[in-house]
C-alpha cells in the first residue's frame, strides 16, 4: 500500500537562504525553489509514520563535490558526475520520536529543481523531539536533540546512537524547547516551556560533570508570568531578547540578555517581561522574533506582525487560510534592509508566502493606508462615483460626488471643481449614477419630487431635465444594451421609469442628448417597492429581456419587444401617464417573479455572464440562476427564473455587493474554443463575490476561502465605489473610494498604478498550495472519474492515459467541497465548494451516471439540524484550462424543523429538537424517477425519504423510534434466489451496540405521496458492547430453495471491535414473485436497481453465525468498507488502515498501514484493473507533487524514473484481475483504492489485494531504521 496524494496539516516551515521553502506534512518533506518566483520542487516521505514537526539546516555553506554518495530505501548508490560540480545542503528533519537526515541537492545544470535525498536511517528515541541542532564546529554530524521529559542528548547520526544524555533537576513535561548551542556540547544551553506555564533554563553539559550518567542539571533561570501552556520559543541573539507564545492567546517579550555562546552563558540574573502581546483570539501556536518586530500565529489563523519598538502594536495581520488555525511559521532574515519572506502553514493544509516590505511595516495601521481627498466645504457629500477613462487603464483619477445641496463635484489631477449645481428641489436629497458613453461621461440626479436632470460632465448646460409622476425617485441607474443606453428610475407606486438615451455630437462640438421615452417597469405589491438591481440581455433580434431585483428581494422578468418604436403621439401618451397615472397598459408587468428569494434587506445586484445570471443580496447569499421556458402543460410562449444553486460567503458576511467573474487562466498556445456547455447545463464561471464584513470591504474567492481584498471603510453604509469600473469582471486589481464621516477617501491614491491584489505583501500573499478544509473532514463520497485529454503528456505517451478521481468531503466546516485528485502526481484541485449547510456535514452519498463526456451525478448530504440537501454534479475536462471544471445546480433541501413550522396544528406535537443531526444516509432505491433515501437520525429515529429531482422535492414517507437512542448508522440489501424471490433489507445500528434488520419489501410506498405505515425490524442481532459505527454488508452466498440467501454484515464499534454476522433469508414456499429470475444479488451501496414486483408473503430472517475480532484497532472503529467480495478495509481514530479477509465464519488480518491522517473519520474505497508493466510495493514512496499545471516539473528524487510513470490505463471489463494480457509485457492487474478522511486526506494505492500478511511483514523488515537508547 502506498500514499497516493496527501493533505495534511502544514507542522513545520523552513525558509532556507533566501531561496528554498521547506515544509513538512505528515512524514512528507517538501522544497518549494522562491526564485525567480515561488514554485514548488520536490517532495520525499522521510520519517514514516511520524510527523515532521521541525527541520533545522546544517550551519555551513554549499560543499561542492564531484561524487556524492546517497542512501535510497536502504541501498547505497553512486551519483557520479564528471562534467559538472553538484552543490548539497544538509537538514536534520525531526517529528514524533524519529530524527533523519536528508539532504538538498542542486545541480548546476538545473538550477531550478532541487532534489531530495536519504542520508541515513531513520533513527528513532524513547522519547518525544522538541528540537534538534547541529553542533558547528564538528565534523562527525552531531547533534543536539532536546526531548519532552526534560532532558537533552548528544546524538551521533552516522553510527546511530546517543553518546551523551543529560537530564534537568526538575524533571517535568516539556511542550516547547529551543537549543542553544555553540562549538562543543559543554556551551549548549536549553530553554524548556514546561507544563506548568513556566520558562526554565539549564545547561545539559557542565565540563566534566556530564560523563556521570546519573548527572542531573539544575535549573539556572525561571520566568514565570504565563498562565497556559508554552508552544513556541524564539530568541534575539543581537538583543538578548527571548519570545514565548502560549495557550493564554498571549506572546511575551523578555529581556534575558545572552545565552548560550562561549562558556554556555545563561543571561541575567533577574530576567525581566519587556512585553505582553495581547491580540489573538485563539492560542498562540509558533512565535518568531526578528529585529525589531515579532511575528507570531496562532489558531485563529491569522499571523500577526507587532511592532516591538513602537509599543507593542499589531501593524499587519497576514490571514489566508481557511479555519484550522496557523499551525507553522518560518520569517527569512531580511538582512541589509531587504523584504523579508514570511511563510505559513495551515491546518488546512496550505502553504502560503507573504513579503513583508519594512515599510510597510513601519506604518501604525492599515488606517493609514486610506487618501483623504479633502472634500471642499460644498455640503455634506452623499454619493460619489467614478468617472472618466477607460476600463482597461490601471490609473484612476475622476471622480463625481454629489452632495445634499444638489451640487455635483468633480475630482481630477488633485483638484476639486463644481460641474453642476442644482435647483432647490434638489437640496437636501438626491440620488446620482454615471456612465460612459464613447468618450462622454453621463450623470444623471433624481430628486424627492420625481424629477431628474441628465448632463455630460463637459458641457452641464447641454443637459435635459426628465420627470415622472410626483413622488419621490429612489434610485437611478444606467445600464447598456447591446447597441443602446437605457436609463432606469424607480419611482413612486412600484413605477420605474425607462429612457433611452443617445448622445450626438455636432458640427460646431456642442453635444445633443435625444431621449426617447420606453414603456414603464411596474414592481408587484410589497411595502418596499422600488428598483435596486436591473440587466438588460438582448436575446434575440426582436425580443429583449430585462432581469431585475427590488428592496423586497425579489428577482423579476420583463420582456419586451426589441423592436418597439414609440409614434409621437405614443411619446405624447407616455409623459402623461407617467405624470399623471393615465393607462395601465403603458407600463410592463413581470412575466416571472421569484419573490423574496434574497430575503427582506433586498437585492443589491444581477449580473449575466455567458448565459447565466448571478445575483446578490443581504442576505449574505450568491443565487446563479438562468431564464427558461415555462412546462409544457403551462407554457403559453413565457419564460421564468429558474434558480440552480445559492452560494453563501464567509460567515459573517451578509452584506454582499455585486459578483465579479474571474477571468480565466489560460495557458499559452492552447488554441481550443472554451465550451460554455457541460452536460445539457450552461456552464457556471469561477467569481468572487464583493461586499461588506464586519468595518472592511472585502473582495472573497468562495472556492479558495481567502479575501483578495480588504479595505477598511467603516461598514456598509455609504456610498462607494470599485475601480475598475468593469460591471463584470475582476482582474485581481482594485481600488476603492468611499464616503465616511463627511471626507471623500480612497484605499490608493488617485494617479497611481493599481496593486495587484494576488501579490505578495497584498491581502493574499502567494498560495504555494491550495487548502482544502480547515476542521475536520467528517465524510467522504467518490463520484467517479474523468480522463484527462488535449495535453501535450499524453500526445507524448502514445495510448497512456491519465485519469482524474473526483471525490466529495464534508465535515465541521459546514462546507462541501468538490476535489480532482490526480493519483499518479498527487495534485489535489478544489473544484467547488458548496455552501448550503448550517451545520456540519455528517454523511454522503451519490448516484453517479455517465453523460456523455462529462460525469453527472445525484449528490446527497446530510448533517446537523436536521438538514438534507440534494445537488447535482457535473464534472468534465475543460480542454481550455487544462484541468477538471465542475458545474453544480441546487436541485431540493429539507430540514425537519422547517417542515414542523409548515404542519398544520402543529401545536398538538412536540416540535423537532434543533439539535437534531443526521449521521447517516443510504440509498434504498430508484424507482419512477425518484430516490428513496434511508437516514438514521441522532433523535433515536430511522427516516425514510422521497427525492425527487423533476420537483425538486424532498419529502419525509415515514419514522421510526424503535431503537430510542442515537441511531449511527444505516445500510441496505437487495438480493434475490434462483426463483425469482426478491427481497430488500435495510440494517440500521446504534448507540446500544445492537443491529436491527428491517425488511423493507412490503413497506416501500409506491409514490410519494402515498403514506405507508413504518416497518417492525424482523431481526435484532447483538454485536457490540457500544456503539456501532459503521456497517458493511454483502451478499456471501446465493442458495437454493430450502437454504434461501446468506447476508454478510460486517460492523466496528466504539470497542474497536471487528464483528461479522451471517444472516440467512428464507422465502416461503409458496411466495409468488415477478419480474425476471435469476436476477444476481447486489449490495446495495452506490448503483440501483430498476425497480421490481414486491413479494406479497414476509420472510423469513435468523441469525446464522457470528464472529468478532475483540481488539481489531486500538481505538473506536470509525469505519468500515467492503473493497472487493471477501476483503474489508477498516480505519480508527488510532490512525490505522487495516485489511482484513472475510471467509464465512473466518476473519484473518491481511495488513496494516499507519494513516498520516489523524481522527479518521470516513473511508472511500473502490477498485479498478488496470495495465501495467509493472508489479509491486513502495510503501515509503509518496509523489506529492503541488503544482497549479498539470504536467508535473519535477519528479521525487528518490523514486527512480520508471516507478513514478505509473499511469492508470482503461479500466478493463469485468473480469478476474489477475488474469494476463496478450502482450507479454503487460499484465491486468486489480488495483484499490482507498482514501481516508479526517483531519486531513489520504489517497492510498493498493496494487495488489491479494497480498497476504507475510508480504506486509517482509516489507516492513525492508524500512532501514534504527532504535537509539539512552538512560532514563
Amino acid at each position: 500500500m502506498e500514499t497516493a496524494a496527501l493533505v495534511a496539516p502544514i507542522t513545520a516551515l523552513e525558509l532556507f537562504h533566501d531561496r528554498f521553502l521547506l515544509s513538512g506534512e505528515g512524514p512528507v518533506l517538501s522544497v518549494y525553489g522562491l526564485q525567480p518566483r515561488p514554485d514548488v520542487g520536490a517532495s520525499l516521505s522521510v520519517l514514516q509514520h511520524y510527523r515532521i514537526h521541525g527541520i533545522r539546516p546544517r550551519s555551513r555553506d554549499a560543499v561542492p563535490t564531484r561524487r556524492s554518495t546517497v542512501t535510497i530505501h536502504g541501498q547505497r548508490e553512486n551519483e557520479n558526475n564528471s562534467t559538472s560540480e553538484r552543490s548539497f545542503y544538509d537538514f536534520a528533519v525531526f517529528g514524533g520520536k524519529a530524527v533523519r537526515l536528508v539532504r538538498l541537492g542542486l545541480d548546476p545544470r538545473d538550477v531550478e529543481t532541487p532534489h531530495l535525498e536519504v542520508l541515513a536511517p531513520l533513527m528513532e528515541l524513547q522519547d518525544w523531539v522538541l528540537d534538534v541542532r547541529w553542533l558547528s564546529s564538528d565534523k562527525r554530524s552531531l547533534l543536539c536533540v532536546a526531548v519532552a521529559h526534560n532532558a537533552a542528548l548528544l546524538l551521533d547520526s552516522a553510527a546511530g546512537s546517543a553518546l551523551v544524555q543529560c537530564s534537568c533537576l526538575e524533571g517535568c513535561l516539556l511542550y516547547s524547547a529551543l537549543l542553544l548551542v555553540d562549538e562543543c556540547w559543554a556551551n549548549t544551553v536549553l530553554v524548556g516551556g514546561t507544563v506548568f506555564n513556566q520558562l526554565v533554563i539549564w545547561k545539559p553539559g557542565r565540563g566534566d560533570e556530564m560523563i556521570n550518567p546519573g548527572h542531573k542539571a539544575p535549573v539556572e533561570r525561571r520566568l514565570l508570568g504565563h498562565s497556559g501552556v508554552i508552544f513556541s520559543i524564539s530568541y534575539l541573539q543581537e538583543k538578548g531578547y527571548l519570545a514565548s507564545a502560549s495557550d493564554d492567546r498571549s506572546v511575551r517579550v523578555w529581556g534575558v540578555g545572552a545565552l548560550g555562546g562561549p562558556g554556555g552563558r545563561c543571561g541575567d540574573s533577574n530576567p525581566t517581561c519587556l512585553r505582553v502581546l495581547y491580540g489573538h483570539q485563539a492560542r498562540v501556536f509558533s512565535v518568531h522574533l526578528s529585529a525589531g518586530y515579532v511575528f507570531s500565529a496562532g489558531e485563529d489563523g491569522a499571523c500577526l506582525v507587532w511592532d516591538l519598538g513602537g509599543g507593542g502594536k499589531v501593524i499587519r495581520t497576514l490571514k489566508g487560510h481557511r479555519a484550522g488555525g496557523v499551525r507553522s511559521l518560518a520569517v527569512s532574515g531580511g538582512a541589509g534592509g531587504d523584504d523579508r519572506w514570511v511563510a505559513t502553514g495551515g491546518g488546512d493544509g496550505g502553504v502560503r508566502l507573504w513579503k513583508v516590505e519594512d515599510g510597510v511595516e513601519r506604518k501604525e495601521g492599515l488606517e493609514e493606508k486610506l487618501t483623504d481627498l479633502k472634500f471642499p466645504d460644498l455640503g455634506l457629500p452623499k454619493v460619489v462615483c467614478i468617472a472618466g477613462g477607460e476600463e482597461g487603464n490601471m490609473c484612476w483619477s475622476q471622480f463625481l460626488v454629489c452632495t445634499d445641496r444638489g451640487t455635483v463635484c468633480r475630482y481630477s489631477d488633485g483638484s476639486w471643481e463644481t460641474v453642476w449645481e442644482g435647483p432647490p428641489e434638489f437640496h437636501s436629497y438626491c440620488v446620482m449614477d454615471t456612465t460612459t458613453a464613447s468618450t462622454v461621461t453621463l450623470c444623471a440626479v433624481g430628486n424627492i419630487s420625481g424629477s431628474i436632470q441628465v448632463f455630460p460632465t463637459s458641457h452641464p448646460l447641454s443637459g435635459i431635465h426628465l420627470a415622472g409622476r410626483p413622488g419621490k425617485i429612489y434610485s437611478v441607474s444606467w445600464k447598456k444594451g447591446t447597441d443602446k443606453l437605457y436609463l432606469l428610475a424607480s419611482g413612486a407606486e412600484g413605477l420605474v421609469y425607462r429612457w433611452c438615451v443617445d448622445v450626438k455630437m455636432t458640427e460646431n462640438g456642442s453635444l445633443v442628448l435625444s431621449v426617447v421615452p420606453l414603456p414603464a417597469f411596474l414592481l408587484p405589491l410589497c411595502s418596499k417597492r422600488w428598483l435596486t438591481a436591473a440587466i438588460c440581455l438582448q436575446r434575440h433580434s426582436d425580443q429583449v429581456l430585462w432581469v431585475c431585483g427590488d428592496r423586497r428581494g425579489s428577482l423579476l422578468l420583463f420582456q419586451e419587444d426589441g423592436n418597439f418604436e414609440l409614434s409621437r403621439t405614443d411619446h405624447g401618451k407616455v409623459s402623461e401617464g407617467l405624470q399623471t397615472g393615465g393607462e395601465t397598459r403603458m407600463t410592463l408587468q413581470p412575466v416571472s417573479c421569484l419573490f423574496g428569494v434574497h430575503g427582506k434587506h433586498g437585492v443589491t445586484s444581477v449580473c449575466e455572464y455567458q448565459g447565466l445570471f448571478y445575483s446578490t443580496g443581504k442576505d449574505g447569499c450568491v443565487r446563479i440562476f438562468r431564464v427558461s421556458p415555462a412546462k409544457p402543460e403551462t407554457s403559453n410562449g413565457e419564460l421564468h427564473l429558474k434558480v440552480l444553486r445559492v452560494q453563501r460567503a464567509c460567515r459573517g458576511m451578509e452584506w454582499l455587493e455585486r459578483v465579479l467573474i474571474l477571468e480565466p487562466e489560460v495557458p499559452e498556445d492552447v488554441g481550443v474554443e472554451r465550451e460554455n456547455v457541460i452536460g445539457g447545463e450552461l456552464r457556471e464561471n469561477r467569481f468572487v463575490i464583493v461586499g461588506f464584513h464586519a468595518v472592511h470591504f472585502v473582495v472573497w474567492d468562495p472556492v479558495r476561502q481567502e479575501r483578495l481584498m480588504a479595505v477598511p471603510c467603516g461598514g456598509g453604509h455609504r456610498s462607494w465605489s470599485l475601480w475598475p469600473s468593469h460591471p463584470v469582471l475582476w482582474s485581481g486589481r482594485g481600488a476603492l473610494v468611499f464616503i465616511k464621516q463627511g471626507a471623500i477617501l480612497t484605499s490608493q491614491p488617485p494617479g497611481e498604478m493599481l496593486g495587484c491584489a494576488g501579490e505578495a505583501g497584498r491581502a493574499g500573499g502567494w498560495s504555494l498550495r491550495e487548502g482544502i478544509h480547515g476542521r475536520g473532514i467528517w465524510c467522504v463520497c467518490r463520484l467517479g472519474r474523468i480522463e484527462e485529454i488535449g495535453t501535450d503528456c499524453q500526445t507524448q505517451t502514445g495510448d497512456s492515459k491519465t485519469f482524474w478521481e473526483i471525490v466529495v468531503t464534508g465535515g465541521e466546516d459546514t462546507n462541501l467541497a468538490v476535489l480532482a485528485i490526480n493519483p499518479v502526481s498527487g495534485l489535489i484541485k478544489v473544484l467547488s465548494v458548496i455552501t448550503d449547510h448550517i451545520s456540519g456535514v455528517r454523511a454522503l452519498t451519490a448516484i453517479t451516471r455517465a453523460q456523455g463526456k462529462a460525469l453527472c451525478a445525484l449528490l446527497l448530504s446530510a448533517g446537523g439540524r436536521a438538514q438534507i440537501q440534494c445537488n447535482r454534479l457535473l464534472v468534465v475536462w475543460d480542454r481550455q484550462r487544462l484541468t477538471p471544471s465542475c458545474q453544480v445546480i441546487q436541485v431540493a433541501s429539507h430540514r425537519l424543523d422547517i417542515q414542523w413550522e409548515k404542519k398544520r396544528n402543529r401545536h398538538k406535537t412536540v416540535k423537532m429538537d434543533p439539535e437534531s443531526r443526521y449521521v447517516s444516509i443510504e440509498v434504498v432505491e430508484e424507482k419512477a424517477g425518484r430516490l428513496l433515501v434511508a437516514l438514521s437520525c441522532s433523535d433515536g429515529a430511522l427516516r425514510l425519504f422521497s427525492v425527487s429531482e423533476a420537483e425538486s422535492l424532498i419529502d419525509l414517507l415515514w419514522e421510526t423510534f424503535y431503537h430510542q437512542r442515537c441511531v449511527l448508522c444505516v445500510a441496505t440489501c437487495s438480493l434475490q434466489d434462483v426463483k425469482g424471490n426478491r427481497c430488500k433489507l435495510l440494517f440500521s445500528a446504534a448507540t446500544d451496540g445492537t443491529i436491527a434488520v428491517w425488511h423493507l419489501t412490503e413497506s416501500l410506498p409506491i409514490l410519494s405521496s402515498g403514506a405507508t405505515t413504518p416497518p417492525i425490524p424482523c431481526l435484532v442481532i447483538p454485536a457490540h458492547q457500544s456503539g456501532v459505527n459503521s456497517l458493511a454488508v454483502w451478499v456471501e452466498k446465493l442458495g437454493q430453495h430450502e437454504d434461501g440467501c446468506l447476508v454478510t454484515v460486517a460492523s466496528g464499534g466504539d470497542d474497536g471491535q471487528l464483528t461479522v454476522s451471517t444472516v440467512r433469508v428464507q422465502y416461503p414456499e409458496d411466495g409468488k414473485v415477478g419480474g425476471d429470475g435469476g436476477f444476481p444479488p447486489t449490495c446495495y451501496n452506490h448503483t440501483l436497481m430498476e425497480a421490481h414486483d414486491q413479494s406479497p408473503n414476509q420472510v423469513h430472517v435468523h441469525l446464522h453465525s457470528q464472529s468478532s475480532i475483540p481488539l481489531a484497532h486500538a481505538a473506536s472503529l470509525t469505519a468500515l468498507k467492503l473493497l472487493s467480495p471477501g476483503l474489508l478495509v477498516s480505519t480508527s481514530s488510532d490512525q490505522r488502515v487495516c485489511l482484513w479477509r472475510v471467509s464465512g465464519t473466518s476473519i484473518s488480518h491481511s495488513g496494516a498501514l499507519c494513516s498520516h491522517v489523524a481522527d479518521a473519520a470516513g473511508l472511500a474505497v473502490w477498485e479498478e484493473e488496470e495495465e501495467d508493466e509493472k508489479m509491486g510495493f513502495e510503501t515509503e514512496q509518496v509523489n506529492t507533487i503541488w503544482k497549479e499545471k498539470v504536467d508535473p516539473v519535477c519528479q521525487t528524487s528518490h523514486v527512480k524514473e520508471e516507478e513514478t510513470s505509473d499511469d492508470p490505463r482503461n479500466p478493463a471489463p469485468d473480469g478476474d484481475g489477475n488474469t494476463g494480457s496478450r502482450e507479454c509485457s503487460k499484465k491486468i492487474t486489480s488495483v484499490g483504492w482507498v482514501l481516508v478522511c479526517g483531519q486531513g486526506l489520504q489517497l492510498l494505492r493498493l496494487e495488489n489485494s491479494r497480498m497476504d500478511e507475510e508480504m506486509w511483514q517482509s516489507r516492513e523488515k525492508e524500512i532501514e531504521r534504527v532504535k537509539v537508547t539512552f538512560q532514563k
